[in-house]
């Protein structure tokens, strides 16, 4: 019998918001874009019993929570945490499969000689994120996935429940129809008419009739809705390319502040390479203008490499090539692709690439307990003050990407 763990970090955006703020905590906060064009991206549990949620329109948000926080959208720092979240994950079973940056599938069946039952492991997975990170999660257990995920929805916020397997079925069977996966408005709406309006009712049903009713989605509901869902949890496969984006609150139009943002990309993908231990060739830089026109550089270096500051220095010429200044940008991305996986490297007669090899493995150790911000470049530093209220306008740059010194803050 599988032991499968689905956990959903709470109010995301909003909680990472409050964890670092905290003049924000307990107070109904919005995390969102412009008051009349953006959308909710998270709310928190204080502003939703407003009838606030994410997607909705922020005009329309505000309307019901005219006295809601809002906050402009830090993705830096959401992906940071995020994975801060899967290293946690990763300490307790290595079959992690990501649905997002907030949540994910665990099979922890071989893992219950190590620690314990599944409700055991659950509980010590959302103490940890909690005690380290000051997050705070739910999660579901169960046998299978549908079912898990169900469980960690209705256990929110900042709760668990488990379903065992003899109590699948009745666990389900009071649930609405809109709970069954594949179930949308149509679906249901066709269901309904038929006399259906639980899960228990289509588990009750006979499979030939609903068959005959939906064709193959007949059996896939039937199957669900009496607990049978035979998907495993799959692990990431080996990615294609390393990337990370950000769209900004606000369309850019500054070269030197585009820097800076590129800059900090370029270093996340650095760290992720060396955690996944892997060196790329190709760098690829994406832009997305103000009208969502779309462009994409790329440079194939001389070498594979993990080194943030030399994916830092090609993408910062792929913008430079790429930048239209006429245009506003309202998103950047930086991604490596053509891995290198034997973990070797051809080094130039002259090359630092052992010295900058132990620097960044002296700044992943650093950041890992700290946080990325602990030790950081000046410009970096820079666009940080300027985001929370410092006094330039914009960030400075660098005139050489090769060579800019970190620059260490308050941690």
């Amino acid at each position: 019998m599988r032991a499968i763990i689905h956990v959903d970090m709470d109010a995301f955006y909003a909680s990472v918001e409050q964890r670092d703020n905290p003049a924000l905590r307990d107070k109904p906060l919005i995390v969102g874009g412009h008051a009349q064009r953006g959308v909710v991206l998270a709310a928190s549990y204080a502003v939703r019993s407003f009838g606030v949620h994410s997607a909705m329109p922020m005009a329309r948000a505000l309307k019901l929570a005219p006295h809601a926080v809002v906050v402009r959208p830090r993705f830096s720092a959401y992906a940071e945490a995020s994975e801060q979240v899967f290293a946690i994950f990763e300490r307790y079973t290595p079959l992690v499969e990501p649905l997002s940056l907030d949540e994910a599938f665990l099979d922890v069946t071989a893992s219950m000689a190590l620690f314990g039952p599944p409700a055991e492991i659950a509980r010590r997975i959302r103490e940890e994120t909690a005690a380290r990170l000051s997050l705070p999660a739910s999660a579901g257990i169960a046998c299978v996935k549908f079912v898990a995920k169900i469980a960690s929805e209705l256990a929110k916020p900042n709760g668990q429940r488990e379903v065992r397997f003899e109590d699948t079925v009745d666990f389900l069977a009071d649930l609405p129809l809109s709970r069954l996966w594949g179930v949308g408005p149509k679906t249901a709406r066709e269901l309904n008419r038929a006399g259906l309006n639980t899960i228990g009712d289509v588990a009750a049903c006979d499979i030939a009739w609903l068959e005959a009713r939906l064709g193959s989605q007949g059996r896939h509901l039937w199957e669900l809705a009496r607990g049978h869902d035979p998907r495993e949890v799959v692990p990431d496969r080996v990615a294609k390319s390393v990337g990370a984006e950000d769209t900004f609150e606000e369309d850019l139009t500054n070269l030197e502040r585009l820097r800076s943002h590129v800059h900090a990309q370029a270093l996340r993908v650095g760290r992720r390479l060396r955690k996944a231990g892997i060196r790329g060739r190709v760098v690829q830089l994406k832009v997305k203008f103000s009208d969502f026109k779309v462009i994409t550089r790329r440079t194939t270096l001389r070498t594979a490499t993990d080194d943030g500051q030399i994916l830092y220095g090609a993408a910062l010429q792929l913008l430079q090539r790429a930048y239209q200044s006429a245009k506003p940008v309202r998103l950047t991305g930086v991604s490596v692709q053509q891995f290198d996986t034997d973990g070797t490297q051809q080094l130039g007669l002259f090359s630092a690439q052992p010295r900058s090899a132990k620097l960044n493995a002296t700044l992943d150790r650093i950041a890992e307990r700290f946080g990325s911000t602990a030790v950081t470049t000046a410009d970096l530093a820079q666009n940080c003050a300027d985001q929370t209220g410092g006094n330039s306008s914009h960030a400075p740059g660098l005139a050489n990407p090769g060579s800019s010194s970190p620059t260490k803050r308050a941690g």
